[in-house]
């Protein structure tokens, strides 16, 4: 399983993957989710991956070979983000329809692009296994691929467009701490990459180990202050009156 998340702010992007692989309880392995395209200076672009393996790395092994080769239509080429998007959503569905005509098996994946380019405002694309694809809004600025359910409160209750890259980063990691902590299949290190708005060559990059003591603070605190709020809730028994209107049958 993954859990990725991709947070779009006036101050720029923050975008963060865990690095676990999970073919089975006996075959758990870390790969990293987050990839840098190597673009001209006029722009930055970052993709993550959840899904099948083979199939994203397969896509990022075209996307490569398509700005090496010099192909008309690659990352490079194209000026806005939304054709970058849809060039990848056709390189997944390629992709995909290889792997399912040679064995029959449908490997799919799900793609996230985070990024600028010069004269364009900073923006998310989440691209599906059909190659269609949705980017973030105003009320909802943020996107989600992989195990989304866990990490998801947090991020509605806490994130606008005017939040700061480092209250957004914060709230990214407890949503992947809360998701860690259901589910055994998402687990570090924990990467994630700060973009200010318009430093195409200045993103921050972070990975975080299992015992990166700023992961450990940022879980033991969120754990304290929810227990501090759960016990300050108001009591059932001051609050509510019993209904003893239930008849036994």
């Amino acid at each position: 399983m993954t859990y990725c998340i991709g947070i779009s702010l006036d101050a720029g992007l923050v975008l963060t993957s865990d690095s676990r692989t999970n073919a089975g309880i006996d075959h758990v392995s870390q790969y990293s989710k987050m990839h840098r395209c190597a673009t001209t200076p006029d722009r930055c672009l970052v993709i993550m991956s959840a899904g099948n393996l083979a199939t994203t790395q397969g896509v990022i092994q075209q996307i490569r070979r398509d700005v090496q080769e010099g192909a008309p239509r690659n990352i490079n080429t194209l000026n806005y983000l939304a054709d970058v998007a849809e060039y990848l959503g056709d390189v997944l569905v390629n992709r995909i329809r290889k792997h399912t005509e040679q064995t029959g098996f449908v490997p799919d994946a799900t793609l996230m692009l985070g990024g600028q380019i010069r004269g364009r405002n900073p923006n998310l694309y989440m691209i599906y296994p059909q190659g269609n694809y949705i980017t973030s809004s105003e009320d909802t600025p943020y996107l989600q691929i992989g195990e989304s359910k866990y990490g998801k409160p947090v991020l509605d209750r806490f994130l606008t467009l005017e939040t700061s890259l480092e209250d957004a980063a914060v709230c990214s990691l407890i949503s992947m701490d809360s998701t860690m902590k259901s589910n055994a299949s998402v687990g570090p290190p924990i990467e994630m990459l700060l973009y200010p708005r318009d430093q195409f060559n200045a993103p921050i990059h972070y990975k975080l180990d299992a015992e990166n003591p700023y992961l450990l603070a940022i879980r033991h605190e969120w754990a304290n202050q929810l227990n501090h709020a759960f016990r300050a809730m108001p009591r059932l028994q001051d609050h509510a009156q019993p209904d003893n209107s239930l008849h036994s049958i």
